[in-house]
């Protein structure tokens, strides 16, 4: 089968309005009756009417008697009253219902005397004072609910009281969610090189879920077409919404597309957008039918753009718009014209001012999506956005939550990764959005005022100490404190077993010997160079030296990856993933943290989370870290 190219290159939004124009008008809602207890979060398929009044008898709203209001008038305190039991007075409680003939309450606190002949009055009552009428709350026949309504608890009480006991609800719209691909794998299968696990359809089935709808995963489908044929027709006839998970290999969106052109009808192949430009859009047997790329933050996003608006449709409901928040961008965001592109980012307030920090942009990045905090759109038409510059971010978390959130700006450690985790274990909204580009780069976002605290680690090669003279020289009119985090061990990263019997620093320029680096401005980057000057030797001299990660556990991963054969981080990155560790010197990592940020409560939980035994024990257990200064604020 030859391959296409993507047939258009339309504006999501443009695809998305020519399929619903096309499918709506047959695509109509359906609707099922539930019990009235299994409602909660369904959506009325039609207004629900009270079966019954609420409450249906004359009933008592306070505790005391029950009397007839004319047996009370003349009544005051000069000339009190007393009214027999049974015949002109009977105690009641909350909510009984009222014996015939008597129309009033007299409230227990009002009554000067009881004795055995009835009670003491002296003051009247008028007809149904302290009485809840019939249909007080609810009238039979009334409208409690109208059509399209998410039902809440409170809901469900007041149809409850009103005699309703089965509502007419939006049938959960019914997803078919059919993975594909010759190299895709369930999660319960071992993988092996070249193969990919199927986290994807579980994303799928969850949002669909998260929407109000009903997913139901297929069998994962090779890339044969009469096998892919075999199961788009299976969920035509019994799902609403179809929904193909395919990447962009070889012939396999081009088989997508022929099938769903065979049995119905192509609108789109093929979206303005980054990620996820290969989108498939159609219809089969009047089902519309959405092709998904296949990697993560692409199945994401236009899972989010195409099929929400569809399982909302059956619904009868409408998506939501995000909630914005404007923002000041620490860095600056590169796009490409013609395509509307998504930015994951991180977003803190840092004093009065809301920054956001863009993540990884890869279509393949999952984490991105997990650690992100918003969405920053870049328009189709326009380049990016320039640092400094306010832009919108469209929140995935409560901006409650967000004023509550340490921005740490600087270099990587996995004890800043436990910090966040201990800190979220306190049970408040505190929590820890970092960034990874390096010590020097954690001193001039807090010179920019763009976060709360850094990560350093920057050896002084005069001077042999750490990070104090960088404070002095590049914030010199800040108040800045150096709490200590760890002292650490940085050493050479190998493969296990050391096969290349790699033991010193100076094995680096052995021939064909592969090294992975640190990006420029961390402080292992400024350590190594301190170390090689020391030594005499040259970074020419080491291949690979210009090839750069940005967190050790990435150094950690080429190398066991066998994309390297040596780096160097510290030893926790190393026993993280196995491998072997040439110890070549301890190191002091600190929090460089505003003085102004020091009373801040949620700085102050984290420096109690520091101080804690629990949060020196795990860090003792990562490996490589000594905490004898943990906490400590140094001078």
């Amino acid at each position: 089968m030859q391959r296409q190219i993507y047939l258009e290159n339309k504006s999501w939004q443009e695809g998305l309005q020519l399929m619903m124009e096309k499918l709506a008008p047959t695509c109509i809602p359906v609707n099922e009756r539930i019990d009235v207890r299994k409602t909660l979060n369904r959506i009325t398929g039609e207004l629900v009417r009270a079966e019954r009044s609420s409450p249906h008898y004359p009933a008592s709203a306070m505790d005391g008697y029950a009397v007839r209001s004319k047996d009370t008038f003349g009544v005051s305190e000069r000339e009190p009253r007393w009214l027999g039991w049974n015949e002109k007075a009977v105690q009641v409680d909350t909510g009984d219902p009222l014996p015939e003939g008597m129309d009033a309450v007299i409230m227990l606190e009002e009554v000067l005397q009881q004795g055995e002949k009835g009670i003491l009055i002296q003051s009247p009552v008028v007809p149904w004072d302290n009485v809840r009428s019939v249909g007080e709350d609810i009238v039979e026949g009334e409208v409690l609910l109208p059509v399209n309504h998410r039902i809440r608890p409170q809901d469900q009480g007041a149809l409850i009281a009103a005699g309703v006991l089965g509502v007419n609800v939006r049938r959960k719209p019914r997803v078919g969610i059919l993975p594909t691909g010759d190299e895709i794998r369930t999660p319960d299968t071992p993988l092996e090189i070249g193969d990919i696990v199927d986290s994807n359809s579980t994303v799928i089935a969850s949002l669909v879920e998260e929407w109000g709808g009903a997913g139901k995963v297929w069998p994962i489908a090779t890339d044969r077409p009469e096998e892919l044929e075999k199961a788009l027709l299976a969920m035509a006839n019994s799902q609403d919404i179809i929904v193909f998970i395919a990447g962009s290999s070889q012939g396999r969106d081009d088989y997508t597309s022929r099938i769903i052109e065979k049995y119905g009808t192509l609108y789109l192949h093929g979206a303005a957008i980054k990620p996820g430009k290969p989108v498939i859009l159609g219809e089969v047997k009047g089902k519309p039918a959405i092709g998904i790329p296949g990697y993560p933050v692409s199945a994401f996003i236009t899972a989010q753009l195409f099929l929400e608006p569809w399982v909302k449709y059956l619904l009868g409901l409408i998506k939501v718009t995000p909630q914005t928040l404007e923002v000041s961008m620490t860095k600056k965001v590169f796009s490409t014209l013609g395509s509307e592109e998504f930015v994951r980012v991180k977003v803190g307030k840092v004093g009065e001012r809301w920054i956001a920090t863009p993540l990884s942009r890869g279509a393949g990045v999952t984490m991105s999506l997990v650690r992100a905090d918003g969405i920053l759109r870049v328009p189709r038409l326009q380049e990016g956005f320039h640092e400094g510059e306010t832009v919108p971010v469209e929140l995935l978390r409560p901006v409650e939550e967000l004023g509550e959130t340490l921005v740490c700006i600087g270099s990587h450690d996995l004890a800043i990764d436990l910090l966040s985790s201990h800190l979220k274990a306190r049970g408040g909204n505190e929590a820890i959005a970092s960034a990874h580009v390096g010590s020097l780069g954690g001193i001039l976002a807090l010179r920019k005022g763009e976060a709360h605290f850094a990560g350093i680690h920057l050896l002084d090669p005069e001077t042999g100490e750490y990070n104090r003279s960088y404070i002095e020289r590049l914030l010199p009119e800040r108040d800045i404190a150096l709490m200590n985090l760890v002292y650490r061990t940085q050493g050479l990263m190998v493969a296990k077993g050391n096969p290349l019997n790699l033991t010193r620093l100076e094995d680096l320029t052995l021939p064909g010997i592969r090294f992975i680096n640190r990006q420029g401005g961390s402080g292992t980057r400024v350590l190594l160079d301190y170390l090689l000057n020391q030594k005499e030797i040259s970074k020419n001299d080491i291949l690979g030296y210009e090839r750069e990660e940005f967190t050790h556990l990435n150094v950690a991963v080429a190398v066991a990856s066998g994309a390297a054969d040596v780096g160097l981080g510290i030893q926790s990155a190393a026993q993280s993933l196995g491998l072997d560790f040439i110890p070549i010197g301890e190191e002091r990592y600190d929090l460089a943290i505003p003085c102004e940020f020091l009373e801040d409560l949620k700085m102050q939980a984290l420096i109690a989370v520091v101080h804690s035994d629990a949060f020196k024990e795990d860090v003792i257990k990562l490996g490589g870290y000594d905490v004898r200064d943990m906490g400590k604020f140094i001078g």
